[in-house]
């Protein structure tokens, strides 16, 4: 099994670059499942379910999420009725939505997806350590193959997590820092990791938004309006492939795939 993991996909520059790019990157790796992070989906924070609906739209599978779920007030709607969308595992009992869930791809075995939040320079959550032995523990008696998207800020909680869960997890790639790391491995016990898939939107920025006003914020220390930006648009993400029968990952390769210039957002252009 070859599943693609996009990372967080910024704005309609993100998004734009998933329906563009997506196709050629399922011919091409000949994928059987696709999940992307989608919390800076909607104006570069948050999601709603018109832009989950392009990313669906496109060609994904299962959007993840993160520490900017509650950005948008009409994320409850997605949490309530859709089952494709996770947020993190470890928010408190009664917490509209899901941390995790199995899915069926035709005649392959099932996939689960996990999605769990770090504490470490992070909002206070459940420990997602604890919490997330249990759940792998409740996901394999259902299949073999689960991929975790671990969103966390500290490169060694990442790395901590991802040893934990060595041998019980296909893959555990990490989302939050919008900056691809270069140290994709697998470990002894057959799980894929890599510390950030990166992100997917516009790189001539800081972390995806507007350049200037993010050096005003630094040189005045006065709040800014940190607008998406437009140009130099790159798709972000891994291809692991997954053996069926064991649920080990046999290799991991990062992805990094420009959107063509004449596909970029004009100047000017409006953003959602």
């Amino acid at each position: 099994m070859k599943i693609l993991f996009i990372g967080d996909i910024v704005g309609q520059p993100g998004r734009r670059a998933v329906a563009e790019l997506l196709p050629k990157l399922r011919q091409e790796h000949r994928l059987d499942f696709v999940i992307a992070n989608g919390e800076n989906s909607a104006g570069g924070s948050g999601i709603t379910p018109k832009t989950a609906g392009e990313i669906f739209s496109a060609g994904v599978d299962v959007i993840t999420s993160g520490d900017h779920l509650w950005d948008q007030k009409e994320v409850m709607e997605l949490l309530a009725n859709e089952k494709r969308f996770l947020r993190p595992l470890n928010y408190p009992p009664g917490t509209p939505g899901q941390g995790s869930a199995v899915f069926q791809i035709n005649k392959r075995p099932p996939i689960a997806v996990l999605n769990a939040q770090g504490r470490t320079f992070m909002p206070p959550l459940e420990n997602p350590f604890l919490l997330a032995l249990d759940e792998v523990k409740r996901l394999r008696e259902q299949t073999k193959i689960i991929f975790v998207d671990f969103h966390a800020e500290a490169t060694s909680e990442k790395i901590a997590f991802a040893r934990m869960l060595d041998g019980q997890v296909s893959a555990v790639v990490g989302t939050h820092t919008h900056v691809q790391t270069a140290d994709e491995q697998i470990f002894p016990g057959g799980t894929a990791y890599l510390t950030d898939a990166g992100f997917t939107g516009p790189h001539e920025s800081v972390l995806g938004r507007e350049i200037e006003p993010v050096l005003k914020r630094f040189l005045t220390g006065m709040p800014q309006r940190f607008e998406v930006a437009k140009n130099n648009v790159l798709l972000h993400g891994a291809v692991i492939e997954i053996d069926d029968a064991s649920g080990k990952a046999l290799k991991i390769q990062r992805v990094s795939e420009h959107l063509r210039l004449s596909e970029r957002l004009p100047a000017g252009g409006k953003q959602a």
